[in-house]
């Protein structure tokens, strides 16, 4: 008896994290799933309101991969518009451009973008981008998922215009820091 209660006891004192990584290979799904052109997985079309007015679909949610991967299509309906300069401190981003053109700003360099090409993001690196075309459409991939499909429903649920410091607050609630202000662009 002395013996199950003093393992009852260690066990009782090691971390739950020290768990999770068994947890999660319990837990993770084996199925796969589609996404039809033109849909968004879980929330069905997010449309901006606030940096932007895109509309984004959800391909592949945070939930979906327990944190691990996230990939949104965001159609661009912004032009001259994107995001203001900000920072990710936890996930690394990669755009695809699919149609249209866009400009962006990475650390100091700047970039154009045009369909068929692709940028790396790395994190706590600065950036920012603008669309540039009228229309646009933009394949995003966010590793680890972090908070960003969470930013994206939080935008999509103002009433109004937000300030830009309603703009800040909203980026720091979701693991991101703005840093400067939207690519200047002619």
């Amino acid at each position: 008896m002395k013996r199950k209660k003093f393992l009852l006891t260690m066990l009782a004192s090691v971390p739950l994290g020290a768990f999770m990584p068994m947890i999660k290979k319990i837990t993770r799904t084996d199925k796969g799933f589609k996404v039809s052109a033109g849909e968004g997985r879980i929330h069905g079309h997010i449309q901006l309101k606030g940096v932007n007015e895109n509309i984004l679909d959800v391909k592949v949610s945070g939930k979906d991969t327990e944190g691990d991967l996230a990939i949104f299509e965001q159609t661009g309906l912004s032009p001259k518009r994107g995001t203001p300069l900000h920072v990710h401190h936890f996930q690394d981003e990669i755009f695809y451009v699919l149609e249209g053109e866009y400009h962006f700003q990475v650390g100091a360099e700047k970039h154009q973008l045009k369909a068929g090409d692709s940028i790396f993001l790395p994190r706590k690196v600065p950036h920012a981008w603008s669309q540039m075309s009228d229309r646009g459409k933009m394949t995003v991939i966010l590793q680890p998922a972090g908070k960003l499909e969470e930013f994206f429903v939080a935008m999509a649920s103002l009433e109004k215009i937000p300030s830009h410091e309603l703009i800040a607050q909203i980026f720091a609630d979701h693991e991101m820091e703005v840093v400067g202000p939207p690519l200047q662009v002619d």
